[in-house]
Protein backbone atom coordinates (compact mmCIF):
# COMPACT_ATOMS: atom_id res chain seq x y z
CA UNK A 1 0.00 0.00 0.00
CA UNK A 2 1.21 3.33 -0.93
CA UNK A 3 1.81 5.82 1.93
CA UNK A 4 2.92 9.31 1.84
CA UNK A 5 4.99 10.98 5.05
CA UNK A 6 5.65 14.41 5.07
CA UNK A 7 8.28 16.35 7.67
CA UNK A 8 10.42 19.19 8.15
CA UNK A 9 7.50 22.06 9.21
CA UNK A 10 7.43 24.13 12.08
CA UNK A 11 7.60 27.58 12.88
CA UNK A 12 9.57 30.20 11.33
CA UNK A 13 10.41 33.97 11.50
CA UNK A 14 9.12 35.93 8.01
CA UNK A 15 12.13 35.95 5.54
CA UNK A 16 13.41 32.48 6.99
CA UNK A 17 13.70 29.59 5.30
CA UNK A 18 11.92 25.80 6.05
CA UNK A 19 12.59 22.09 3.93
CA UNK A 20 9.59 19.67 3.74
CA UNK A 21 10.56 16.64 2.88
CA UNK A 22 8.21 13.56 1.59
CA UNK A 23 9.20 9.96 2.24
CA UNK A 24 7.44 7.85 -0.31
CA UNK A 25 6.78 3.94 0.24
CA UNK A 26 5.64 1.74 -2.96
CA UNK A 27 7.92 0.59 -6.44
CA UNK A 28 5.72 2.96 -8.33
CA UNK A 29 7.17 6.29 -7.07
CA UNK A 30 9.21 6.97 -9.60
CA UNK A 31 6.17 6.51 -11.99
CA UNK A 32 4.29 9.35 -11.08
CA UNK A 33 4.33 12.98 -10.99
CA UNK A 34 4.48 14.66 -7.08
CA UNK A 35 2.96 17.92 -6.01
CA UNK A 36 2.91 19.65 -3.01
CA UNK A 37 0.05 21.72 -1.90
CA UNK A 38 -1.17 23.76 0.81
CA UNK A 39 -4.15 24.96 3.31
CA UNK A 40 -4.78 27.48 5.28
CA UNK A 41 -7.85 27.61 7.93
CA UNK A 42 -10.97 28.39 6.53
CA UNK A 43 -9.42 28.12 2.74
CA UNK A 44 -9.52 25.42 0.15
CA UNK A 45 -6.52 23.21 -0.54
CA UNK A 46 -4.20 25.06 -3.12
CA UNK A 47 -1.89 23.67 -5.32
CA UNK A 48 2.04 25.37 -5.08
CA UNK A 49 4.41 23.21 -6.55
CA UNK A 50 4.74 19.60 -8.67
CA UNK A 51 7.66 17.82 -10.28
CA UNK A 52 7.27 15.42 -13.39
CA UNK A 53 8.51 11.71 -12.51
CA UNK A 54 11.64 12.85 -14.45
CA UNK A 55 12.23 15.71 -12.88
CA UNK A 56 12.09 17.74 -16.12
CA UNK A 57 9.16 19.62 -15.62
CA UNK A 58 8.02 21.21 -12.59
CA UNK A 59 5.12 24.12 -11.82
CA UNK A 60 4.46 26.67 -8.81
CA UNK A 61 1.97 28.61 -8.33
CA UNK A 62 2.20 32.87 -9.21
CA UNK A 63 2.39 33.10 -4.96
CA UNK A 64 5.36 31.11 -4.52
CA UNK A 65 7.48 31.14 -7.76
CA UNK A 66 10.85 32.28 -7.26
CA UNK A 67 10.92 31.82 -3.77
CA UNK A 68 10.06 27.96 -3.39
CA UNK A 69 12.06 24.89 -5.07
CA UNK A 70 10.56 21.28 -5.70
CA UNK A 71 12.86 18.34 -5.96
CA UNK A 72 12.73 14.85 -6.07
CA UNK A 73 15.11 12.06 -6.20
CA UNK A 74 13.51 8.25 -7.31
CA UNK A 75 16.53 6.51 -5.83
CA UNK A 76 15.75 7.44 -2.27
CA UNK A 77 11.53 7.70 -2.92
CA UNK A 78 11.64 11.49 -1.22
CA UNK A 79 10.40 14.62 -2.99
CA UNK A 80 11.69 17.99 -0.94
CA UNK A 81 10.12 21.57 -0.88
CA UNK A 82 12.58 23.76 -0.14
CA UNK A 83 11.04 27.28 0.63
CA UNK A 84 12.90 30.47 0.65
CA UNK A 85 11.89 34.10 1.97
CA UNK A 86 8.86 32.83 3.76
CA UNK A 87 5.63 35.50 4.04
CA UNK A 88 3.16 35.00 7.17
CA UNK A 89 0.69 34.02 4.09
CA UNK A 90 2.58 30.84 3.69
CA UNK A 91 1.26 29.89 6.82
CA UNK A 92 -0.68 26.44 6.09
CA UNK A 93 -0.75 23.26 6.39
CA UNK A 94 1.33 21.80 3.71
CA UNK A 95 0.55 17.69 2.12
CA UNK A 96 2.40 15.79 -0.51
CA UNK A 97 0.72 13.99 -3.17
CA UNK A 98 1.45 11.62 -5.82
CA UNK A 99 -0.16 11.88 -9.10
CA UNK A 100 -2.26 9.70 -11.29
CA UNK A 101 -0.01 10.62 -14.21
CA UNK A 102 4.10 11.04 -15.25
CA UNK A 103 3.18 14.33 -16.21
CA UNK A 104 2.86 16.78 -13.79
CA UNK A 105 -0.47 19.01 -13.11
CA UNK A 106 -1.81 21.73 -11.29
CA UNK A 107 -5.52 20.15 -10.63
CA UNK A 108 -5.77 19.02 -7.38
CA UNK A 109 -7.95 16.13 -8.78
CA UNK A 110 -5.21 14.68 -10.43
CA UNK A 111 -3.17 13.91 -7.33
CA UNK A 112 -4.87 11.07 -5.70
CA UNK A 113 -2.16 9.48 -2.87
CA UNK A 114 -2.00 11.93 -0.22
CA UNK A 115 -0.08 12.34 3.04
CA UNK A 116 -1.44 13.51 6.56
CA UNK A 117 0.37 16.69 6.38
CA UNK A 118 2.64 18.73 7.85
CA UNK A 119 1.99 22.39 9.72
CA UNK A 120 4.23 25.34 8.37
CA UNK A 121 4.07 28.67 10.78
CA UNK A 122 5.17 31.90 9.61
CA UNK A 123 5.34 34.77 12.41
CA UNK A 124 5.50 38.40 11.13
Amino acid sequence: QEQLVESGGGLVQAGGSLRLSCAASGSTFRNYAMGWFRQAPGREREFVAGISWSSTTTYYSDSVKGRFTISRDNDKNMVDLQMNNLKPEDTAVYFCARGKYALVSKELNEYIVWGQGTQVTVSS
